[in-house]
């Protein structure tokens, strides 16, 4: 299955077309459960905080009506996740209502200060749940599930958030008292054959909040009670960016690092049980379902990666199934303010506009692609698929470009599924790759071709500084990250592009315990991670006493000595200045663009190298015609364009393949 999770595609709180199918193709995939909703709110006074749903609103029946008839037709069955957010939320979103909990205690990770439920609120809550649920029900759903972990539901059942001295608080049966009058409520109002269960947190492991012995006493209860049909368990509190990657762990951390507990849930209620914590591989999925540990699995981050990952496994074709690599790019874009895009599979989230399925191409063409990193290689792929023949050419000995920089990263290794999927699927296409070729032009015009793709990337570069930056006085991250440079001893790291480069040399370069400060120009650092690779880097500076000083910006470099002095300023008062005395200095500032080659053949192409961006989004041929003289159509992608990230490599890639 896959779990709850909120992608944000929704407009207005409505489940549209972008929406719709995004879980139909996982439907098409062969998925038994698609549990929309991460989660859809019951309330007005539970203002959507990651794009959810709005389950309290009469209009969203038909859009789910037609998405759940939609997946039906695939053998899939189809519910939506509903909560009333509680404290984890903000009070300047939706309309503006408090914020509501059982105690008035503040969540760190939304930081609203909330209320303290009423009860009159407690009231029109349980009603809107039972409305929520038959509207769910009127949509055609199979079921739903209640959501308790980090929201309301289970804000009363925790020591940590529920100080109350009513009915609704002190003994485990009164902290249960307001899930146990919804669960009841909404049984009465659907009837039994209508699916009802909950995800619910069986242990905060929190030394102030729920224990494990009294989550599973709870579990025990739900089901005793019965209005449940099944427990889909978690484990840990999600009050901090830090809480919240134990629950949800990432590249780096442990597989299934929860599954167990799971099992013993199961053991200990004899009750079905769901689960989903970076369950990433068939053969995990196979040991939890075989080890009698689960009935249902959750691999929710690999069908955002794979949809179809069921019928390649019904068609002997499971090692064609293609990786989530943890990269976690999908969460972090929905927890700052995007939507859920997978940072290898370009297509999911745009199915309104793009396909899973490759189709042919009306005439093969002779196809020169130049660079395998992650944009060279997606191009290779897909034009490959089409039917084209292609000739791949790298100028190393090994494919990946700037990702066998980034896997230098022990904790980031596994981001090479990227590039291992995409070769074993162009040995599988037939495609030639030729390596240790630094191709000119007369290397392209040799294999004769009727289209280039340039995919060169690009180079580590300096930012502009007032002196040192051309006296080889600071170091690249590229140059630590690649080990062709020892950290120093004293180290000051300058990160002036705000993403994985600069905070992985800073990882690599804290491991070495050298005394580091990352200095950062932006009002906070490494704005383009999200919250959720934000904690392992955060753990590391943490650890090795990394100093963070933002809102400041390197000026200059010069020797003393042995020493490099670093001459700091900032934006914010341009006559200020101050000295750091270090043994190494560090700059990130992304890439420029390795586009010779591209200009040299840019006269000999058709189309000049122009791209036609209007007919580029809207589907239809991109290259112009512009030279009647011209030997090739050329088409330049990836960081060979501009510094970007992996994702918009990949995007780009598969967008002109797709189309040329």
């Amino acid at each position: 299955m896959s779990t709850a999770h909120e992608p944000a595609y929704s407009e207005d709180g409505m489940p549209t077309d972008r929406y719709r199918l995004y879980h139909l193709e996982k439907a098409k995939g062969g998925i038994a459960l698609t549990m929309t909703a991460g989660s859809a709110v019951v309330s007005p006074d539970s203002p959507p905080a990651f794009g959810n749903l709005h389950a309290y609103r009469d209009e969203i029946v038909p859009w789910l009506k037609r998405l759940s008839d939609d997946c039906h037709e695939h053998g899939t069955a189809v519910m939506i996740q509903l909560t009333h957010l509680g404290r984890r939320t903000g009070w300047n979103k939706g309309d503006w209502l408090p914020v509501l909990a059982p105690s008035p205690i503040r969540e760190p990770a939304h930081r609203a200060f909330p209320k303290e439920a009423e009860d009159w609120d407690i009231e029109r809550v349980v009603d809107d749940y039972v409305s929520a649920a038959q509207r769910m029900q009127a949509a055609g759903l199979d079921g739903i599930e209640f959501e308790a972990y980090g929201h309301l539901m289970d804000g009363f059942w925790s020591p940590a958030t529920n100080m109350r001295e009513d009915e609704f608080g002190g003994g485990l049966e009164n902290r249960m008292r307001f899930s146990t009058i919804v669960t009841e409520a909404v049984r009465k109002a659907v009837g039994p054959d209508f699916i009802v269960g909950i995800r619910l947190v069986a242990d905060e492991q929190w030394d102030k909040g729920l224990s494990r012995e009294e989550g599973v006493e709870i579990a025990r209860r739900l089901v005793a009670g019965g209005s449940i049909d099944f427990l889909n368990v978690i484990r840990g509190h999600i009050d901090t960016d830090a809480a919240l990657n134990n629950v949800i762990p990432i590249q780096g951390m442990p597989s299934a690092p929860h599954l167990d507990f799971a099992g013993e849930v199961r053991a200990a209620t004899k009750f079905p049980v769901f689960h989903a914590a970076r369950i990433s591989d068939v053969a995990t999925a196979r040991h939890a379902i075989s080890e009698g540990k689960l009935d249902m699995v959750g691999m929710t981050r690999p069908h955002i990666a794979d949809p179809h990952i069921v019928r390649k496994i019904e068609a002997g074709e499971e090692a064609r199934i293609r990786p989530c690599v943890g990269a976690t790019y999908c969460l972090d874009r929905i927890y700052e303010g995007g939507e859920a895009l997978c940072i290898h599979n370009a297509v999911t989230g745009r199915e309104t506009e793009l396909s899973h399925e490759t189709a042919a191409a009306a005439s093969p063409r002779r196809a020169v692609v130049v660079g395998a990193g992650p944009a060279g290689l997606e191009a290779a792929r897909v034009l490959a698929e089409r039917g084209h023949k292609i000739d791949l050419l790298e100028a190393s000995g090994e494919a990946g470009g700037q990702i066998n920089l980034l896997v230098r990263n022990p904790r980031r290794r596994e981001m090479v599924g990227i590039v291992d999927w995409r070769l074993e699927e162009l040995e599988r296409l037939g495609v030639a790759i030729h390596y240790n070729v630094f191709a000119g032009g007369d290397d392209v015009l040799a294999f004769e071709p009727d289209l280039v793709v340039v995919a060169t990337g690009g180079i580590a570069q300096s930012p502009a500084l007032d002196a040192g930056d051309g006296d080889g006085l600071v170091t690249s991250s590229w140059d630590i990250l690649a080990g062709s440079t020892k950290p120093g001893d004293t180290v000051l790291l300058f990160d002036d592009n705000g993403g994985h480069p600069g905070m992985s040399a800073a990882e690599v370069i804290a491991a070495t315990s050298a005394e580091l400060e990352l200095v950062s120009p932006e009002r906070f650092f490494a704005p383009e991670i999200g919250g959720m690779n934000h904690v392992p880097y955060a753990k590391v500076f943490a650890e090795k006493n990394v100093r963070v000083t933002i809102n400041t910006r390197l000026k200059s470099v010069r020797r003393d000595g042995n020493q490099l002095v670093a001459v700091l300023g900032s934006d914010y008062a341009e006559a200020t200045e101050w000295e750091r005395r270090v043994s190494q200095v560090v700059v990130e500032h992304g890439t420029m663009a390795n586009a010779d080659l591209y200009f040299e053949l840019k006269p000999l192409s058709r189309n000049l190298g122009a791209v036609d961006y209007g007919a580029l989004i809207a589907r239809r041929a991109p290259l112009p015609q512009r030279n009647p003289q011209g030997r090739f159509d050329l088409v330049r992608i990836g960081d060979a364009v501009a510094s970007r990230n992996i994702h918009a490599a990949i995007y780009e890639a598969f967008r002109f393949a797709s189309l040329l």
